[in-house]
Protein backbone atom coordinates (compact mmCIF):
# COMPACT_ATOMS: atom_id res chain seq x y z
CA UNK A 1 0.00 0.00 0.00
CA UNK A 2 0.96 2.97 -1.05
CA UNK A 3 0.89 6.39 1.41
CA UNK A 4 -0.37 9.68 -0.57
CA UNK A 5 1.12 13.12 0.43
CA UNK A 6 -0.13 15.94 0.07
CA UNK A 7 2.15 16.81 -2.58
CA UNK A 8 0.69 13.49 -4.56
CA UNK A 9 -3.06 14.89 -4.39
CA UNK A 10 -2.16 18.78 -5.05
CA UNK A 11 -0.55 17.37 -8.94
CA UNK A 12 -3.38 14.77 -8.82
CA UNK A 13 -5.65 17.92 -8.41
CA UNK A 14 -4.80 21.35 -9.32
CA UNK A 15 -6.80 23.63 -7.62
CA UNK A 16 -8.99 26.05 -9.21
CA UNK A 17 -9.08 29.43 -7.30
CA UNK A 18 -12.04 30.74 -9.00
CA UNK A 19 -14.48 27.97 -7.61
CA UNK A 20 -16.50 29.22 -4.46
CA UNK A 21 -15.55 26.94 -2.71
CA UNK A 22 -11.70 27.63 -2.29
CA UNK A 23 -12.59 31.57 -2.53
CA UNK A 24 -14.62 30.96 0.76
CA UNK A 25 -12.16 28.69 2.01
CA UNK A 26 -9.72 31.13 1.50
CA UNK A 27 -11.70 34.44 2.94
CA UNK A 28 -12.61 31.99 5.97
CA UNK A 29 -9.02 31.74 6.67
CA UNK A 30 -7.56 35.17 6.06
CA UNK A 31 -10.53 36.62 8.41
CA UNK A 32 -9.42 33.66 10.95
CA UNK A 33 -5.69 35.11 11.01
CA UNK A 34 -7.09 38.77 11.57
CA UNK A 35 -8.62 37.46 14.72
CA UNK A 36 -5.86 35.68 15.99
CA UNK A 37 -3.76 38.25 15.65
CA UNK A 38 -5.76 41.06 16.73
CA UNK A 39 -6.76 38.53 20.04
CA UNK A 40 -2.87 37.84 20.43
CA UNK A 41 -1.93 41.69 20.65
CA UNK A 42 -4.47 41.86 23.10
CA UNK A 43 -2.83 38.96 25.53
CA UNK A 44 -6.40 37.72 25.47
CA UNK A 45 -7.34 33.68 24.86
CA UNK A 46 -9.71 31.95 22.84
CA UNK A 47 -11.98 31.54 26.14
CA UNK A 48 -11.73 35.10 26.87
CA UNK A 49 -12.52 36.27 23.50
CA UNK A 50 -15.65 34.18 23.32
CA UNK A 51 -16.95 35.43 26.90
CA UNK A 52 -16.43 39.13 25.32
CA UNK A 53 -17.76 37.96 22.17
CA UNK A 54 -20.87 35.39 23.00
CA UNK A 55 -19.30 32.11 21.52
CA UNK A 56 -17.49 29.41 23.11
CA UNK A 57 -13.89 28.61 23.10
CA UNK A 58 -14.23 25.85 20.74
CA UNK A 59 -16.35 28.49 18.10
CA UNK A 60 -13.49 30.74 18.19
CA UNK A 61 -10.71 28.26 18.01
CA UNK A 62 -12.87 27.00 14.49
CA UNK A 63 -13.20 30.34 13.36
CA UNK A 64 -9.32 31.53 13.99
CA UNK A 65 -8.19 28.35 11.96
CA UNK A 66 -10.63 28.81 9.10
CA UNK A 67 -12.70 26.53 9.48
CA UNK A 68 -15.93 28.12 8.96
CA UNK A 69 -17.21 31.36 7.09
CA UNK A 70 -18.60 33.67 9.75
CA UNK A 71 -21.80 35.28 9.21
CA UNK A 72 -22.07 39.01 9.38
CA UNK A 73 -23.80 38.75 13.18
CA UNK A 74 -20.56 36.70 14.23
CA UNK A 75 -17.46 39.27 12.64
CA UNK A 76 -20.04 42.18 14.23
CA UNK A 77 -20.03 40.87 17.54
CA UNK A 78 -15.86 39.39 16.96
CA UNK A 79 -15.53 43.45 16.28
CA UNK A 80 -17.61 44.71 19.09
CA UNK A 81 -15.34 42.49 21.45
CA UNK A 82 -12.60 44.35 20.26
CA UNK A 83 -13.83 48.22 20.64
CA UNK A 84 -13.68 47.66 16.97
CA UNK A 85 -15.97 48.88 13.84
CA UNK A 86 -16.96 46.16 11.15
CA UNK A 87 -16.04 47.74 7.67
CA UNK A 88 -17.37 45.39 4.53
CA UNK A 89 -15.68 46.64 1.39
CA UNK A 90 -15.84 45.53 -1.86
CA UNK A 91 -13.14 46.02 -4.47
CA UNK A 92 -12.19 45.92 -8.13
CA UNK A 93 -10.33 42.78 -8.95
Amino acid sequence: MTRRTLDDLRQKRPVDRDHPAYRAAKLAFELGVQVRELREQRGWSQAELGRRAGMTQSAVARFEAGGTVPTLDVLERIATAFGAHLQVQLTAA
